[in-house]
């Protein structure tokens, strides 16, 4: 399993600082329980660092025009109308996926097109899972156009634990579903808005995989 390059100085810093602790455990109080539960309380929180920021290789295996993907790993937690004032300005589908700390925290394009608008706003770090986290926490967005003029907003929101989102769409250049958008650290969310009367092809509470599940169909 590869190492997402988010996580390569975090875990390069968090190996460090263990192995001279539990090396200075060792040469001050021997092999006591204070050393080997010290070690195993640092490989264990190592462990579980280095399974956030595994970065697994996927490829969408069908035809994906038309389609819009799930960008993120994680659970269905919205499908519904809502007024969308930030960007778009008009009524939306949205479809919003919850990443716990256990998923896959890379993001994909959920459709492909070319880029049309980047932005990042700050603001607060509730739980992901809320739906005002939609409106009110920190957040980057992205509108993707696609081939038949369809803008489809992607937003990134940060979690309760999440500090840093990563978004790497830039406007003007061209995206496909296989291509990772960005990268959230720490419990996330996911929402994408698309037109009203689009099909939807999941259901609430269900299990989605990022660049792999379908979540929508677009209108012709």
């Amino acid at each position: 399993m590869k190492v997402h390059k988010e996580g390569t100085g975090l875990l390069l810093t968090l190996f460090t600082i263990f192995f001279v602790v539990d090396v200075a455990l060792y040469h001050t109080v021997g092999r006591g329980w204070v050393f080997y539960a010290t070690t195993f309380v640092t490989t264990v929180l190592f462990l579980l660092v280095l399974n956030f920021f595994r970065s697994p290789f996927r490829r969408f295996p069908y035809d994906s025009e038309g389609l819009v993907i799930a960008p993120a790993d994680g659970t269905i937690v919205a499908i519904e109308e809502v007024m969308e004032n930030e960007i778009l300005h008009r009524e939306c589908l949205q479809i919003s996926i919850f990443m716990s700390v256990f998923n896959v925290h890379a993001n994909w394009f959920p459709v492909n097109g070319t880029v049309k608008h980047v932005s990042h706003q700050n603001g607060r770090f509730r739980a992901a899972y809320l739906p005002k986290s939609s409106t009110e926490n920190e957040r980057s967005a992205v509108v993707i156009t696609t081939r038949n003029g369809v803008d489809v907003l992607a937003r990134q929101i940060a979690g309760a634990l999440a500090r840093r989102i990563v978004t790497y769409a830039k406007v003007g250049e061209k995206c496909h579903v296989d291509e990772q958008m960005g990268f959230i650290k720490f419990g996330s969310r996911v929402d994408v808005y698309l037109p009203v009367g689009t099909e939807v092809l999941v259901e609430m509470d269900q299990k989605v995989t990022g660049n792999q599940t379908p979540i929508a169909r677009l209108g012709k």
